[in-house]
């Protein structure tokens, strides 16, 4: 877990920041050295309450490790504490910022977008709505009920009317639906959802931009789990065919959290048109008077960000820039083929029921059973007894209706289903689905539910 190396190179990089502040005036602020030992050992007894997210054996949430240059470059950065409001509180790290908007508007063919890092995909989306409420005043927010459950809580927040648009059997937007709804003409803004939390599944995004001008709408993809996987070789054609038109959207969130291999948390929000900062136009009595150049907080809805973040983000970038072909690249593609060999395994499995084939890196599956309320109780339990063997699995509750389209001997009689789910997001799954799929066969040997 822990690389001795790591902490080697933070100090030599200590002592490089210390360079920068070798005129002023020595000083050393004083603490108990001893008090801060004891307590940061109980912080230790304390932190291992925890799942062992870092490990392959950890294929539950969506939870990836940062990159030790993450760790570290973040760490150092606490040295001086910056604060990416006002340019006087992270004059660096602002830069730093700019500089990572920019390479991330490249991902989407967007040369000089405006953005900026957030704590997270939910405050980065508030944003992308707000601007949207903004430019359609009065207009529903539609989104697929197999998005984030933000989308409807922002839009209570933000007082804008909100409707979930059907999705089919596959976890994507239906269609059909969402062009009954456009007729009615009260529709300002629909949200495509590149990569959803539950399955990973990407919404038909040409579909939805061709209909962008024949109902006048805004459309905003909340890429925030799945916006870097446009960087891979191996998506599927049609998954291939959204990403490919990323670029035409209005707003789009990612989160650098996720695979962008950063610490929590770090958000991301760009605007393909940089005129919509005008809505954020506001006036500070102290903070923007340090230079005439532009201050992160004048195109933000937050005041106070952690500058740690973009510099992790800027440290990230420059030892593994995220373009297509290179190393960065390559961790996606390891984990998209993690999870379709997984898929693959688990079909071949008498014990599971693989859902839809993974268009990303997560995989849902049942567990076989007569019926769904028993594949239910058995779900429960393999959940449980893989756990014990250290194998850390997530679950999810499904309409009974999109598990009996995959098992189609299973008797319906719930009115939901609870599914197990797997984020492969680790590189490092691809080499442990040995263990992984033997553990499972295990706990689902001694599963006593029938």
């Amino acid at each position: 877990m822990i690389n001795p190396a790591e902490l080697e190179i933070l100090q030599s990089a200590l002592a490089k920041l210390s360079e920068g502040f070798e005129a002023l005036p020595d000083f050393q602020p004083g603490f108990d050295i001893d008090a801060t030992k004891d307590v940061l050992q109980q912080v230790a007894t304390r932190m291992q309450d925890n799942y062992p997210y870092y490990h392959p054996q950890y294929a539950g949430q969506m939870l990836k490790p940062p990159h030790p240059v993450a760790r570290i470059a973040y760490a150092l950065s606490l040295w001086v504490n910056p604060n990416n409001h006002a340019l006087d509180g992270g004059r660096a790290s602002s830069a730093m910022e700019k500089e990572c908007i920019v390479e991330l508007g490249e991902m989407f063919g967007w040369s000089r977008p405006l953005g900026h890092l957030a704590g997270g995909g939910t405050m980065a989306n508030l944003e992308a709505l707000w601007v949207a409420g903004k430019l359609r005043p009065g207009k529903r927010v539609v989104s697929s009920e197999q998005a984030h459950y933000t989308h409807k809580r922002i839009c209570e927040v933000l007082g804008i009317p909100f409707t979930a648009i059907r999705s089919t059997a596959n976890g994507r937007m239906d269609m059909s639906h969402l062009e009954d709804l456009l007729s009615e003409g009260d529709i300002g803004t629909v949200v495509a959802t590149i990569g959803n939390t539950g399955f990973g599944d990407v919404d038909p995004l040409p579909a939805i931009r061709a209909l962008r001008d024949k109902y006048d709408i805004r459309v905003h993809a909340d890429a925030a789990y799945g916006g870097y996987f446009g960087l891979t070789e191996n998506l599927g054609p049609e998954t291939r065919r959204a990403y490919d038109r990323l670029g035409e959207v209005d707003s789009i969130v990612i989160d650098p959290h996720k695979h962008g291999l950063q610490p929590y948390g770090c958000g991301c929000v760009l605007y393909r048109d940089p005129g919509v900062g005008r809505f954020y136009k506001h006036e500070s009595p102290y903070t923007y008077f340090s230079s005439a150049e532009l201050h992160l907080g004048e195109i933000s809805l937050e005041c106070s960000r952690p500058g740690a973040a973009a510099v992790a983000l800027w440290a990230t970038h420059r030892l593994l820039p995220p373009r297509r072909g290179g190393e960065f690249a390559q961790g996606l593609d390891d984990s998209l083929m993690a999870a379709r060999e997984f898929h693959q395994r688990l079909s071949a499995s008498t014990e599971f029921v693989p859902l839809m084939t993974p268009e990303l890196d997560i995989v849902v599956y049942a567990v076989t059973s007569a019926d769904t309320a028993t594949a239910t109780a058995r779900a429960r339990q393999v959940f449980e007894t893989a756990a014990a063997d250290n194998l850390h699995l997530a679950m999810i509750e499904l309409p009974a209706g999109i598990v009996s389209h995959y098992a189609q001997d299973m008797a319906v009689n719930s009115d939901t289903v609870t599914c197990l789910r797997s984020v492969l997001m680790k590189p490092e799954h691809r080499d442990w689905l040995d263990p992984i799929m033997a553990s499972l066969e295990r706990a689902a040997s001694r599963s006593t539910a029938a």
